[in-house]
């Protein structure tokens, strides 16, 4: 079948598997032209279909050589519909790393759920023995909870008082104001449940019961910080309760696992067109702002670039790993520079629908966007007949 996009608002409905094939392949050769990583052997990635989460897996085996278990929930295809872009980027990932000799095998399921929980540690043990690098990367925004069976939706909203600022409609360019209510109690504590630390924490006793975690193994978690601009609906939002939640979780897991000496890190990453964040108002006018500053400057990173970065010079420099004082990883250091954050200050007062054309990359966020759904790549025949019924070879 030909495939195109379609889209619904934030959301792409088809995805296209030789393009996603491609951005693989595309990923894979950045990092090994990188040079060698002297890092773990033996990764788990939770969450490693899409974004951060596929980098890390791809970094872990094309950097480093590790074998990789990567946990994911995607949605495979069925005859005349194609499957979510995870599902394809993942066969792309096990078919490549098979053909380089690397040990890759996945679960498909939900990562929060005691059943997929049991099937990954009898995967690791059957398999692997032991992990030395955990990765959670999970983006989901409900969760059901394996132990009340109480079904938890997150919310982006502001906290205390109504939140007004401008946003654009990336597929139009259009930009508006937007105004977004206060949160409630209950939005606070479901936020929570669903994006702070809990079920990480829950991964890390489990591998830890069965003795499933090499001495001194890492587990690392992605968050994000951001700006100043975004900071009411996001960072001091819900949305940044459950992020201060998952970085406390950080030092809890660190002390669980001190008989092992291993640690937990929270890395903070850059903002990157993702599902997740075209869903939020703001941050898609500040993310075009910040690439057109940031592709000036010769220092903008998308997600496979930023965590070969973490990788080479943050976890595993041979030196203690560098954190800010609030024991943080941060590899948003391009983004947050005083330079880059003052350019983008200067300009979001300058954004209108006339001038963000100009002024910002719209069409940079437009592609990166087409690009999670397989679209946009050069060396793809999108007018080519593709076949929709790919299989994830691997799934335990």
């Amino acid at each position: 079948m030909i495939i195109e996009p379609r889209m619904r608002g934030f959301i792409c409905l088809t995805s296209h598997p030789k393009g996603c094939e491609q951005n693989v392949k595309n990923q894979i050769e950045y990092v090994k032209s990188k040079g060698h990583i002297e890092g773990a052997k033996k990764v788990l990635v939770i969450g490693a279909s899409t974004g951060f989460g596929l980098a890390s897996r791809i970094t872990s085996a094309f950097g480093s050589g590790a074998a990789t278990i990567g946990v994911f929930f995607e949605k495979p295809p069925v005859e005349g519909k194609t499957a979510s872009p995870g599902w394809y980027n993942s066969a792309a990932f096990e078919n490549e790393a098979h053909k380089a000799g690397l040990y890759a095998k996945s679960v498909n399921g939900d990562a929060f759920s005691n059943d997929v929980k049991r099937q990954t540690l009898d995967l690791i043990k059957a398999d692997l023995g032991q992990i030395d690098l955990v990765i959670y990367s999970l983006a989901s925004p409900v969760r059901q909870h394996p132990i009340t069976g109480v079904l938890h939706r997150s919310v982006l909203k502001p906290i205390g008082s109504t939140f007004t600022n401008k946003t654009v409609d990336f597929h139009s360019g259009i930009v508006s104001e937007i105004s977004i209510d206060p949160c409630s109690d209950d939005d606070i504590e479901n936020t929570i449940a669903v994006m702070g630390g809990e079920d990480w924490a829950m991964w890390m006793d489990a591998l830890k019961a069965e003795n499933l975690l090499v001495k001194g193994s890492t587990t690392v978690a992605y968050s994000y910080i951001g700006p100043s601009l975004t900071e009411a609906v996001y960072r001091k939002g819900t949305i940044g309760r459950a992020k201060d939640h998952l970085e406390a979780t950080a030092f809890a897991i660190t002390e669980s696992l001190e008989s092992i000496q291993g640690k937990a890190f929270v890395s903070v990453n850059k903002a990157l067109v993702t599902q997740a964040s075209s869903a939020i108002p703001v941050i898609p006018l500040y993310i075009s702002l910040l690439y057109k500053i940031m592709k000036e400057e010769g220092i903008h990173e998308g997600c496979i670039e930023q965590i070969q970065r973490l990788y080479q010079d943050r976890l595993y420099t041979g030196k203690p790993i560098p954190t800010d004082e609030k024991g943080r990883i941060r590899i948003d250091d391009w983004e947050m520079r005083a330079d880059v954050q003052e350019k983008v200050a200067n300009l979001w007062f300058q954004a209108t629908t006339d001038t963000l054309h100009e002024i910002g990359d719209l069409r940079g966020y437009k592609q990166d966007f087409l690009n999670l759904f397989g679209f946009g790549f050069e060396g793809v025949n999108y007018l080519d007949d593709a076949n929709e019924m790919v299989s994830v070879s691997s799934i335990a």
